[in-house]
Protein backbone atom coordinates (compact mmCIF):
# COMPACT_ATOMS: atom_id res chain seq x y z
CA UNK A 1 0.00 0.00 0.00
CA UNK A 2 1.32 3.62 -1.23
CA UNK A 3 1.00 5.93 1.76
CA UNK A 4 0.01 9.75 0.54
CA UNK A 5 1.11 11.52 3.46
CA UNK A 6 -2.00 13.23 3.65
CA UNK A 7 -3.58 12.73 7.59
CA UNK A 8 -7.71 13.15 8.32
CA UNK A 9 -9.81 13.13 11.11
CA UNK A 10 -13.09 11.25 11.24
CA UNK A 11 -15.67 13.35 12.71
CA UNK A 12 -18.19 13.16 15.16
CA UNK A 13 -20.32 11.40 12.90
CA UNK A 14 -17.50 8.74 11.78
CA UNK A 15 -16.63 10.12 8.58
CA UNK A 16 -13.73 11.34 6.59
CA UNK A 17 -13.30 13.76 4.18
CA UNK A 18 -11.09 11.88 1.10
CA UNK A 19 -8.60 14.53 0.00
CA UNK A 20 -9.38 16.49 -3.99
CA UNK A 21 -6.29 15.17 -5.64
CA UNK A 22 -6.89 11.64 -4.54
CA UNK A 23 -10.79 12.27 -5.58
CA UNK A 24 -9.89 13.53 -8.92
CA UNK A 25 -6.88 11.00 -9.57
CA UNK A 26 -9.26 8.07 -8.92
CA UNK A 27 -12.56 9.93 -10.46
CA UNK A 28 -14.07 9.56 -7.18
CA UNK A 29 -17.39 11.95 -7.50
CA UNK A 30 -19.99 12.76 -4.84
CA UNK A 31 -22.31 9.67 -5.22
CA UNK A 32 -19.62 7.44 -6.47
CA UNK A 33 -20.12 3.83 -4.65
CA UNK A 34 -17.38 2.60 -2.79
CA UNK A 35 -16.52 -0.49 -1.05
CA UNK A 36 -15.18 -0.79 2.30
CA UNK A 37 -12.62 -3.56 2.63
CA UNK A 38 -10.29 -4.30 6.18
CA UNK A 39 -6.81 -6.06 5.71
CA UNK A 40 -4.90 -8.21 8.27
CA UNK A 41 -2.91 -5.03 9.37
CA UNK A 42 -6.24 -3.54 10.80
CA UNK A 43 -5.92 -1.01 7.35
CA UNK A 44 -9.01 -0.04 6.16
CA UNK A 45 -9.43 0.39 2.10
CA UNK A 46 -11.49 2.02 0.10
CA UNK A 47 -12.40 0.96 -3.24
CA UNK A 48 -14.90 1.87 -6.06
CA UNK A 49 -17.37 -0.25 -6.29
CA UNK A 50 -18.32 -1.85 -9.83
CA UNK A 51 -21.54 -3.17 -11.38
CA UNK A 52 -19.77 -4.78 -14.20
CA UNK A 53 -17.01 -6.20 -11.98
CA UNK A 54 -19.87 -7.93 -9.80
CA UNK A 55 -20.58 -9.99 -13.24
CA UNK A 56 -17.36 -10.88 -13.93
CA UNK A 57 -17.90 -14.31 -14.68
CA UNK A 58 -21.27 -13.57 -16.80
CA UNK A 59 -19.15 -10.91 -18.72
CA UNK A 60 -16.19 -13.16 -19.19
CA UNK A 61 -18.96 -16.02 -21.18
CA UNK A 62 -20.43 -13.56 -22.85
CA UNK A 63 -17.08 -12.14 -24.39
CA UNK A 64 -15.76 -15.50 -25.53
CA UNK A 65 -19.52 -15.83 -27.05
CA UNK A 66 -18.82 -12.53 -28.95
CA UNK A 67 -15.45 -13.78 -29.84
CA UNK A 68 -16.61 -16.89 -31.26
CA UNK A 69 -19.21 -15.63 -33.21
CA UNK A 70 -17.25 -12.54 -34.61
CA UNK A 71 -13.76 -13.69 -34.88
CA UNK A 72 -12.89 -10.32 -33.38
CA UNK A 73 -10.99 -9.42 -29.56
CA UNK A 74 -13.92 -8.54 -27.24
CA UNK A 75 -13.41 -6.49 -24.36
CA UNK A 76 -15.78 -5.79 -21.13
CA UNK A 77 -14.79 -2.92 -19.15
CA UNK A 78 -16.72 -0.91 -16.38
CA UNK A 79 -16.03 2.47 -15.85
CA UNK A 80 -12.23 2.21 -15.29
CA UNK A 81 -10.91 -1.28 -16.26
CA UNK A 82 -11.38 -4.37 -18.38
CA UNK A 83 -13.28 -7.09 -16.42
CA UNK A 84 -13.33 -9.34 -19.18
CA UNK A 85 -11.50 -10.40 -22.02
CA UNK A 86 -11.80 -13.00 -25.13
CA UNK A 87 -9.66 -13.52 -28.21
CA UNK A 88 -6.26 -13.54 -26.90
CA UNK A 89 -4.00 -10.57 -25.55
CA UNK A 90 -5.78 -11.34 -21.91
CA UNK A 91 -2.43 -10.17 -19.81
CA UNK A 92 -2.60 -7.40 -22.24
CA UNK A 93 -5.70 -5.62 -21.11
CA UNK A 94 -7.26 -7.66 -18.19
CA UNK A 95 -7.68 -5.41 -15.10
CA UNK A 96 -5.76 -2.69 -16.80
CA UNK A 97 -7.06 1.19 -16.81
CA UNK A 98 -8.79 2.55 -19.95
CA UNK A 99 -8.06 5.24 -21.93
CA UNK A 100 -9.44 8.67 -20.95
CA UNK A 101 -11.28 8.38 -25.07
CA UNK A 102 -12.74 5.54 -24.46
CA UNK A 103 -14.53 6.84 -21.11
CA UNK A 104 -15.48 9.77 -23.10
CA UNK A 105 -17.52 7.55 -25.23
CA UNK A 106 -19.25 5.91 -22.58
CA UNK A 107 -20.20 9.16 -20.91
CA UNK A 108 -21.32 10.04 -24.18
CA UNK A 109 -23.67 7.37 -24.11
CA UNK A 110 -23.57 6.59 -27.84
CA UNK A 111 -22.23 3.54 -29.82
CA UNK A 112 -19.48 4.37 -31.65
CA UNK A 113 -18.33 2.47 -34.86
CA UNK A 114 -15.05 3.38 -36.09
CA UNK A 115 -13.97 3.01 -39.52
CA UNK A 116 -10.05 4.20 -41.27
CA UNK A 117 -11.39 6.78 -42.75
CA UNK A 118 -13.09 8.91 -39.76
CA UNK A 119 -10.41 7.26 -37.26
CA UNK A 120 -10.58 9.48 -34.54
CA UNK A 121 -7.85 8.35 -31.93
CA UNK A 122 -9.26 6.13 -29.82
CA UNK A 123 -6.91 2.97 -27.58
CA UNK A 124 -6.81 0.94 -25.15
CA UNK A 125 -3.75 1.14 -23.45
CA UNK A 126 -2.73 -1.61 -20.85
CA UNK A 127 0.72 -1.10 -19.34
CA UNK A 128 3.29 -3.92 -19.36
CA UNK A 129 5.60 -1.99 -17.63
CA UNK A 130 7.12 1.28 -17.40
CA UNK A 131 8.35 1.53 -20.70
CA UNK A 132 6.03 -0.76 -22.51
CA UNK A 133 2.61 -0.30 -23.64
CA UNK A 134 0.34 -2.45 -25.88
CA UNK A 135 -1.48 -0.44 -28.47
CA UNK A 136 -4.80 -1.50 -29.85
CA UNK A 137 -7.64 0.23 -31.85
CA UNK A 138 -11.26 -0.13 -30.96
CA UNK A 139 -13.27 -0.16 -33.55
CA UNK A 140 -16.54 -0.46 -31.97
CA UNK A 141 -17.78 0.55 -28.34
CA UNK A 142 -20.89 0.21 -26.99
CA UNK A 143 -22.19 1.77 -23.71
CA UNK A 144 -23.72 -0.31 -20.82
CA UNK A 145 -26.07 1.91 -19.59
CA UNK A 146 -27.40 0.91 -16.36
CA UNK A 147 -30.02 3.34 -14.62
CA UNK A 148 -29.26 6.25 -16.39
CA UNK A 149 -25.06 5.51 -15.98
CA UNK A 150 -22.91 4.31 -18.44
CA UNK A 151 -21.19 1.67 -15.83
CA UNK A 152 -19.03 0.07 -18.43
CA UNK A 153 -18.84 -0.58 -22.35
CA UNK A 154 -18.33 -3.49 -25.13
CA UNK A 155 -15.36 -2.84 -26.91
CA UNK A 156 -14.60 -5.06 -30.36
CA UNK A 157 -11.10 -4.87 -32.11
CA UNK A 158 -9.96 -7.25 -35.03
CA UNK A 159 -6.74 -8.52 -34.32
CA UNK A 160 -5.81 -6.95 -38.17
CA UNK A 161 -6.11 -2.94 -37.92
CA UNK A 162 -7.14 -3.23 -41.55
CA UNK A 163 -10.36 -5.36 -41.20
CA UNK A 164 -13.88 -2.82 -41.35
CA UNK A 165 -16.55 -3.48 -38.90
CA UNK A 166 -20.20 -2.74 -39.44
CA UNK A 167 -23.66 -2.81 -38.46
CA UNK A 168 -23.32 -6.40 -37.68
CA UNK A 169 -20.77 -6.04 -34.78
CA UNK A 170 -22.50 -2.48 -33.64
CA UNK A 171 -25.76 -4.52 -33.28
CA UNK A 172 -23.89 -7.41 -31.81
CA UNK A 173 -22.06 -4.93 -28.96
CA UNK A 174 -25.00 -2.59 -28.48
CA UNK A 175 -27.11 -5.86 -27.62
CA UNK A 176 -23.87 -7.64 -25.43
CA UNK A 177 -24.24 -3.93 -23.74
CA UNK A 178 -27.92 -4.00 -23.40
CA UNK A 179 -28.01 -7.75 -22.17
CA UNK A 180 -25.37 -6.89 -19.67
CA UNK A 181 -27.35 -4.01 -18.16
CA UNK A 182 -30.37 -6.48 -17.96
CA UNK A 183 -28.19 -8.69 -15.07
CA UNK A 184 -27.57 -5.62 -13.25
CA UNK A 185 -30.92 -5.59 -12.19
CA UNK A 186 -31.21 -8.78 -11.05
Amino acid sequence: MKATGIVRRIDDLGRIVIPKEIRRNLRIREGTPLEIFVDREGGVILKKYSIVGRLEEFAQEYADSLHQSLGHLALICDQDTVVAVSGGAKKEFLNKKLDATIRKVMENREPLLINDNDDPYFEVIAILDETERYRSFPKVISPIIFEGDAIGAVILMPKDQGVKLGDIELKMTQTAAGFLAKQMES
